[in-house]
């Protein structure tokens, strides 16, 4: 798919494996796009599905997200059906929930914080004990997910600016912009701590949450002004000491 449409990926079409979607300014543009790419399919002998083929639409569902000129929605079918998901009472139901709730963790603001009492029954040797705290985060994975906001397409013409922060077992960031003096949210993101990582220091927490939050929004950013907010004015001077750990040189580096 890519091979066959090389030129005229990200100018008037995205592909991902063997879907794709045509889109243009006004609807002349895209019908005339649309032209050009089923003359492409005639001539590679492409063979399209019509009854999951959708012309000249103003919404659709993308990969399980509803794509509009509003932005980017969750697809309140999937959630309807993890919202009647019943308390879970073994490990498989425990992923098999967190396995469907973490596809929309980009719309859950510290969705790693939230979902911790339950990833912790999925560690090794573990015992499983389905308390409060676990049905607490149960509960409001399913509330926020009902509740989830509809996220911006990023604004090329402007900076991004990312929040990030990190506690003692997960860090989160933010990802937005700011539009008419209004913070515009396009994503979050958010990871849980390693065991390994528990005992970095607090300046190497700090830093390590940007390094993260940079790396999981390198796809907007990239090429892009970034203003990165942070709450450890440390981090500031370590750009001027030599005395530095290699750790944090590395990241530094990184960055």
């Amino acid at each position: 798919m890519l091979s066959i449409f090389s030129d005229m990926i990200e100018k008037c079409m995205e592909i991902f494996m063997d879907d794709f979607s045509i889109f243009g300014e006004s609807f002349d543009e895209c019908l005339n796009h649309l032209q050009h790419v089923l003359k492409k399919c005639i001539e590679k002998k492409l063979i399209l599905s019509w009854e999951k083929s959708h012309f000249m639409v103003k919404e659709g569902v993308v990969l399980g997200h509803i794509v509009s000129e509003k932005g980017l929605e969750v697809d309140r079918a999937k959630i309807d059906i993890i919202s009647k998901m019943k308390p879970s009472n073994s490990v498989k139901q425990i992923r098999s929930f967190l396995g469907h709730t973490s596809y929309y963790r980009k719309f859950i603001q510290d969705f790693s914080k939230i979902s911790k009492p339950l990833t912790m029954l999925l560690s090794k040797d573990a015992p499983f004990n389905f308390d409060e705290k676990c049905f607490e985060s149960f509960s409001k994975i399913k509330r926020l997910l009902t509740e989830a906001p509809i996220l911006q397409a990023p604004d090329w013409s402007l900076p991004f600016e990312i929040m990030c922060d990190t506690s003692n077992y997960a860090m989160g960031a933010v990802l937005e912009q700011t539009k008419e003096s209004k913070p515009i949210v396009i994503s979050y993101a958010s990871k849980t701590i390693s065991d390994a990582q528990l005992k970095y220091t607090t300046i190497e927490k700090e830093l390590l949450a940007v390094v993260f939050s940079l790396e999981r929004f390198r796809s907007y950013i990239l090429r892009a002004k970034i203003i990165n907010y942070t709450d450890h004015a440390a981090l500031k001077y370590l750009l001027n000491n030599k005395d530095t750990k290699p750790r944090l040189l590395r990241w530094i580096l990184l960055l």
